[in-house]
C-alpha cells in the first residue's frame, strides 16, 4: 500500500481521494498554523524510512523547502513530489529529477481566482478602499467632501502585464472586456492571438513598457533572471501616477525599494499579495498608506484550495500507478 506524507494540513478534497485509493496518509498536523521546517521533514521521512515503512510520495505546499537533503531522506522510496501551488521555486527540481524523482504542480485551476484577486487589488488601491475603510473605523468621517479620499479611474487606462500566462492572460481579459483599457505586456514570447483578440500590444522591452502604463501587475515566475525584477532603476521608469500589483512572487520585487519609490512618491501606489521574506513584511512598507498588503491569499477560495487539491493527489497517484502526472515538470 502506498504511504503519502504531506507536510501541511490540505483539505479534505484531497485527502478523500488518497484515502479512497486506499493509501496510508500521514499528515504533518504540527504545521497547521505554520510553514513545516526541513529539520521535521527530513525526521519525519527518515524515522519512516528506520521503522521498514518508507514514504512513496511527499505532497508540499509552496512554504516548504524541498531542497536536496529532503529528497534524499524520502530515497530510495520516494517516487513524486507532488507541489500545491502554481510556482515550483520552493523545490529543487534539479536535485528530485537527477535522483529519479517526479515533481508536480496544480496550474490552471487557480487561474481565475488568482486573476479575480489581482483586479480586485487594482480596483482597491485605485479606488482607496482599504484606507477608506480604516479612516471610517477610527472615526475620522465627518462629511462628506468633494476632495474626501479622491482615487483614481481605472477605466479606460493602460495596464502593462509582466508574464502572459494563465494568469496574466486571464487579467487582461477583465482589463479590456471589464473596463476598457488598453494592454501593453511583456513576456519572452510575443502572442499575435492574444494581440488580435484584445488589442494588446507587444514591448519586447520591460523598460519601455514601465513608462507607459497607469497600473503594473506582475505575473511572472521566480527565478534567477526575475529576483528584484522590479528595483529602483525600474521605479523610476514608471509614472508617477502608477500604480504595482504583484500576486506573484515576493522576491520579484526588491521591497526596500517599493517602499523608498511609495514614501518618496516616485510611484502612487501599490497593492501585493506576496513579500520578499515571507511571512515577514518589510516594516517600511506596513507604516505606509498608500499600499494594500494581503497575506499570500489570492488563490484562498474554498473551491480553487478545494481543486488545487484534488490535483495534487491526482498527479500522486498517476506518479505510482506508473502513468505520467498531468502536471509533470519537466
Amino acid at each position: 500500500m502506498p504511504k503519502i506524507f504531506i507536510t501541511r494540513p490540505i483539505p479534505e478534497a484531497g485527502l478523500k481521494i488518497l484515502h479512497d485509493k486506499g493509501y496510508e496518509v500521514v499528515v504533518n498536523e504540527a504545521a497547521l498554523e505554520r510553514a513545516a521546517t526541513q529539520e521535521e521533514m527530513i525526521a519525519v521521512l527518515q524515522q519512516a524510512q528506520g521503522e521498514g515503512k518508507p514514504f512513496d510520495a511527499l505532497l508540499s505546499v509552496l512554504t516548504d523547502q524541498i531542497t536536496v537533503e529532503v529528497i534524499d531522506a524520502g530515497l530510495p522510496t520516494l517516487k513524486v513530489i507532488a507541489n500545491y501551488a502554481v510556482g515550483f521555486d520552493n523545490v529543487d527540481v534539479g536535485a528530485a529529477k537527477q535522483k529519479g524523482v517526479m515533481v508536480t504542480n496544480t496550474p490552471g485551476v487557480l487561474t481565475d481566482t488568482v486573476a479575480e484577486h489581482t483586479f480586485a487589488l487594482v480596483l482597491s488601491i485605485a479606488h482607496r478602499i482599504a484606507e477608506a475603510d480604516r479612516f471610517s473605523r477610527a472615526d475620522k468621517y465627518k462629511a462628506w467632501g468633494p476632495e474626501l479620499l479622491l482615487g483614481t479611474d481605472v477605466s479606460g487606462k493602460t495596464l502593462g502585464v509582466l508574464g502572459l500566462g494563465r494568469i496574466g492572460s486571464r487579467v487582461a481579459y477583465h482589463a479590456v472586456k471589464g473596463f476598457g483599457m488598453k494592454v501593453l505586456y511583456y513576456d519572452p514570447k510575443q502572442n499575435p492571438d492574444f494581440e488580435k483578440e484584445y488589442g494588446a500590444v507587444y514591448v519586447s522591452n520591460v523598460d519601455e513598457l514601465l513608462p507607459q502604463c497607469d497600473f503594473v501587475s506582475i505575473h511572472v515566475p521566480l527565478l534567477d533572471s526575475t529576483r528584484h525584477f522590479i528595483n529602483e532603476e525600474r521605479f523610476k521608469k514608471m509614472k508617477p501616477s502608477a500604480y504595482l500589483i504583484n500576486t506573484s512572487r515576493g522576491p520579484i520585487v526588491d521591497e526596500k525599494a517599493l517602499a523608498a519609490a511609495l514614501k518618496n512618491g516616485v510611484i502612487r501606489g501599490a497593492a501585493i499579495d506576496v513579500f520578499e521574506y515571507e511571512p515577514e513584511i518589510t516594516p517600511e512598507l506596513k507604516k505606509l498608506e498608500n499600499i494594500i498588503l494581503t497575506p499570500h491569499i489570492a488563490s484562498a477560495t474554498r473551491e480553487t484550495r478545494n481543486k488545487m487539491a484534488e490535483l495534487a493527489a491526482t498527479n500522486i497517484i498517476e506518479a505510482l500507478e506508473g502513468r505520467t502526472p498531468p502536471n509533470l515538470i519537466k
